[in-house]
């Protein structure tokens, strides 16, 4: 079992290049930097979306060299199929037009990679879309925010308009779950109350 470790002045890091997510870890207090993983993000065959998630997170956390390193993984599922970030405008599409009016499951598995030890976890929000016409998007495809967003949507821009109903953790759908996130980084030493005020950009 792992005990929370004493802080010694551990530095943290940050295996991700999402502005959400270094404005969400951010709001924690914590000091960090930011070093971009190398990671094949390939689904592999039969691979559950919770398994997914795990496994990339993991393999982001142990991508970078620190002292603790966070990893994170976002993605969407419905009924079981996975959907990341969209390839281009026209998957953007088709993606938006199977959420439309259904609802799906926004699963982000964060790992925190410290020393020997490896912690994970897997947090999942149901979100509920409303119903999406053609104009809606294609105003919305227009707008340029779709292509770096697992589901090809973002809560915190104009897509928030087609949320009717978060079950869960909002942060979680922006790409960060911070209560899950905050308590593996306290079991990893990270001292949320002493580290510093805002993370390096």
């Amino acid at each position: 079992m792992i005990r929370q470790n004493e802080c010694v002045d551990k530095r943290l890091v940050l295996a991700s290049e999402s502005p959400r997510r270094k404005r969400l870890l951010a709001q924690l207090g914590v000091t960090f930097d930011v070093r971009v993983p190398s990671v094949d993000e390939s689904q592999q065959i039969n691979e559950q979306p919770e398994e997914y998630a795990t496994r990339i997170s993991s393999a982001k956390a142990h991508a970078v060299t620190g002292d603790v390193v966070l990893g994170a993984d976002t993605c969407v599922s419905l009924n079981g199929t996975i959907f990341g970030k969209p390839s281009d405008l026209d998957h953007a599409e088709v993606i938006l037009k199977e959420l439309s009016g259904k609802t799906h499951q926004v699963i982000t598995g964060i790992a925190v990679q410290f020393g020997d030890h490896l912690l994970s976890e897997v947090v999942k929000t149901d979100v509920e879309f409303v119903e999406l016409d053609q104009t809606v998007i294609d105003w919305y495809l227009s707008l340029g925010e779709s292509l770096d967003k697992a589901g090809a949507y973002g809560l915190q821009g104009p897509g928030g308009a087609f949320v009717n109903a978060i079950r869960g953790s909002h942060s979680n759908v922006i790409g960060l779950p911070l209560v899950e996130t905050a308590n593996l980084l306290r079991v990893a030493g990270i001292d949320l109350m002493h580290s510093g005020r805002s993370g390096r950009r």
